[in-house]
């Protein structure tokens, strides 16, 4: 008995263990990273401010938390984390025994030609304990990689959403800024064309007296019909616009007339930031984690799987005997079981997930450069849209000189009204470049904010229930 005690004593130490080997080490997958963006000489380690805080304009908020309440598209986000998270509770619940209470009756006749006695016999037999069934004792860690790995796979559909509700907080924002820019271009649309259809009934009058020639009327005809034709342009974009706004609210969008207000100014930071700023990188790099538990677990399957099953009671062959003394039932049944011949499934299913692995490895580095991109790409529009707004405005203020200057001569007789028409029609061209550069300038930073990860991206989430590693 003696000789057994080492043994025994083993089996106490791996069965005490079981379900809590330690986990696979986390990926190291970051690909080399820049020390800091090429615009931004001096990066502040500040990370993005909250989108309410980013943008303040109260009708704007109104319509991204009507998007983030309403919108198809980040229920459906929600709906999958809801799922993902009881599929990581699920797969917990699998490194915990299963206890069962069972109680049983059973009444059998035996024929005579199958007994000793030669004579049909009938039996009664009842029973009532508590069973744990078959319970794999995780003395090689499987269950708990298959248990991170549904963790991770969580903790990736909770930043998939995350990075949904960045990019729809965006997308609102970035139609706002459309419409706003489309109705500050109807307006000076509609100022001209309303100013055109003066000149042109001022100059209808002054062909019926012979004050001026058919010529200079066509003219401004066609001033007028141009500054028509892009009013109804800029109207048509605008209700398309509109309708981009409405599926993204989910519905009829809150009240309140679009404008162009200013932002915050934004650092980007340094580029390792970003790993823990953006959601989208999260899940990606959740992902790979969720890859590299799975392999582990393939490997695990490599090595004996070790269950228990158990039951504790009372049995009796009369219902008033099971609880009387003496009628103590119970039994232990330990299951070693390692396959031998599979036809190669192991093999192909620790093939599989080192292959998913690699993809997962990919993506995330292609996460990582796509980031660097968007980063880059931003700090580089805001740079150069500033300029071309400043240049804007000095080219609206040259052109409203023209147009004034060229109507002065035109009274006096000092020029004809060709440069009158060119002067109009180059200032109204110039008056919408200027807001056209100032909604791009604006956008580039919303887009910048964007790329940086955002900021109090909150949704409703909880842990998974069951027992997590």
């Amino acid at each position: 008995m003696a000789s057994h005690l080492p043994k025994a004593a083993l089996a106490a130490g791996l069965a005490l263990l079981a379900g809590c080997a330690p986990l696979p080490p986390q990926p190291a997958a970051e690909p080399g990273l820049p020390a800091r963006f090429a615009l931004e000489p001096e990066p502040a380690p500040l990370p993005p401010p909250a989108w309410r805080d980013y943008f303040a304009d109260p009708v704007l908020q109104a319509q991204i938390e009507q998007a983030l309440a309403h919108n198809r598209d980040r229920a459906l986000a929600l709906a999958r984390l809801d799922e993902a998270r009881a599929l990581a509770g699920l797969q917990a619940s699998q490194r915990s025994p299963q206890l069962a209470l069972d109680a049983q009756g059973q009444r059998a006749r035996v024929p005579a030609d199958l007994n000793l006695t030669r004579r049909p016999l009938l039996g009664d037999h009842f029973q009532l304990g508590l069973g744990l069934a078959s319970w794999e004792l995780d003395l090689w860690g499987r269950l708990a990689r298959l248990d991170e790995a549904a963790r991770q796979a969580w903790l990736a559909s909770d930043a998939a959403a995350q990075a949904l509700t960045l990019s729809l907080v965006h997308q609102v924002a970035q139609t706002w800024l459309q419409l706003a820019e489309l109705d500050e271009r109807l307006r000076l649309g509609r100022r001209a064309l309303d100013s055109r259809e003066e000149t042109l009934r001022i100059f209808t009058r002054r062909v019926e007296v012979g004050a001026t020639s058919r010529l200079a009327l066509t003219q401004v005809q066609l001033l007028q019909t141009q500054a028509a034709a892009l009013v109804s342009q800029l109207q048509q974009q605008r209700d398309a616009q509109w309708q981009a706004l409405t599926l993204l609210t989910g519905g009829a969008p809150a009240p309140g007339e679009p404008r162009l207000a200013d932002l915050p100014p934004l650092r980007a930071g340094l580029p390792a930031e970003l790993l823990s700023q953006r959601p989208d990188l999260l899940a990606a790099e959740h992902q790979l984690r969720a890859a590299e538990a799975s392999v582990q677990a393939a490997r695990a399957a490599y090595l004996p799987r070790i269950s228990l099953t158990a039951a504790f009671g009372s049995a009796s062959a009369e219902l008033s005997g099971l609880l009387k003394a003496g009628s103590t039932a119970w039994s232990v049944t330990p299951d070693v079981a390692l396959p031998l011949l599979d036809g190669g499934r192991r093999e192909q299913n620790l093939a599989v997930q080192q292959a998913r692995r690699q993809q997962a490895l990919l993506a995330y580095e292609r996460a990582v450069q796509q980031a660097l991109r968007d980063v880059n790409d931003a700090l580089s529009a805001r740079e150069r849209l500033a300029e071309q707004l400043d240049i804007a405005g000095r080219t609206l203020a040259a052109q409203a000189e023209r147009a004034h200057l060229a109507l002065r001569r035109y009274d006096t007789g000092a020029a004809a009204f060709l440069e009158v028409l060119d002067a109009q029609r180059d200032l109204l061209a110039a008056e919408q470049q200027q807001v056209q550069a100032r909604r791009a300038l604006l956008a580039s930073q919303a887009s910048l904010y964007a790329a940086l990860g955002g900021g109090d991206l909150v949704h409703p989430g909880s842990e998974p229930k069951g027992t997590l590693p």
